[in-house]
């Protein structure tokens, strides 16, 4: 059975869950194809400390059936090449969907593919959405006519069951979760910035702050260079 090709961007320092995560769900729609695009062929480093091997290059994937973004520290590279954005521009207007996990969509959106669709990230990234011309909305999954976003890291597992359904429909979908035993039972309930405790909010907070401390700036930067494009 010839089933949907299904690309997922693959960049340096990438979150792996939020690739691998929906790839396993989504590999389990009848004849899916998983793809994994990057520059080149060579293994991309991801944020787990181990690398994953791109099967097509910017310049030789076949146009898929579905695009998905995942998200990352490494986002912010992804925005400014050009290589990438070009890519994410030429595969979006022949696919289906065209998706994101987590940060991803402000790749989306640099690429001026969320421009008047509402969408959702990573809850500490959810304010720079609107930067690039979506419409935030603080959900775990959103769809938007052909787009569709995820929220944070785990979330992309349950955009992807989402998607399955509305693609194969629900059965299929109950079905594939049975196969993967998807049944979260969360050992604590601090998955939120609502749920979590203060502290632990200030400490992610910092974590990013000292991770990536000119994050805002280079998503400030890739929405200026948006807007520039655009006609008008």
């Amino acid at each position: 059975m010839t089933g949907p090709t299904i690309a997922f961007l693959l960049y340096p320092n990438v979150t792996q869950l939020d690739l691998t995560g929906p790839a396993q769900v989504l590999s389990r729609l009848p004849g899916a194809r998983i793809e994994l695009v990057a520059a080149s062929l060579d293994p991309v480093a991801t944020d787990s400390g181990f690398a994953l091997l791109p099967s097509a290059t910017f310049a030789t994937a076949a146009q898929p059936d579905i695009v998905c973004v995942p998200g990352g520290f490494g986002i912010t590279g992804a925005m400014e090449d050009e290589a990438a954005l070009d890519w994410l521009i030429r595969a979006a207007p022949g696919a289906q969907w065209v998706t994101s996990v987590c940060v991803g969509s402000l790749m989306l959106g640099a690429a001026g593919l969320l421009t008047g669709y509402r969408a959702t990230c990573h809850w500490a990234s959810h304010d720079y959405l609107a930067a690039f011309g979506a419409i935030p909305v603080r959900e775990r999954v959103v769809f938007d006519r052909n787009r569709v976003t995820g929220g944070g890291v785990t979330a992309g597992i349950d955009f992807a069951f989402a998607l399955i359904a509305r693609i194969a429909g629900d059965d299929h979908a109950r079905f594939v979760q049975l196969a993967l035993e998807y049944d979260p039972a969360p050992p604590f309930d601090a998955g939120t910035p609502e749920r979590a405790a203060p502290d632990t909010v200030a400490r992610y907070r910092a974590l990013v702050d000292r991770t990536a401390p000119d994050r805002p700036q280079r998503y400030l930067a890739a929405a200026a260079r948006l807007k520039a494009r655009q006609p008008g």
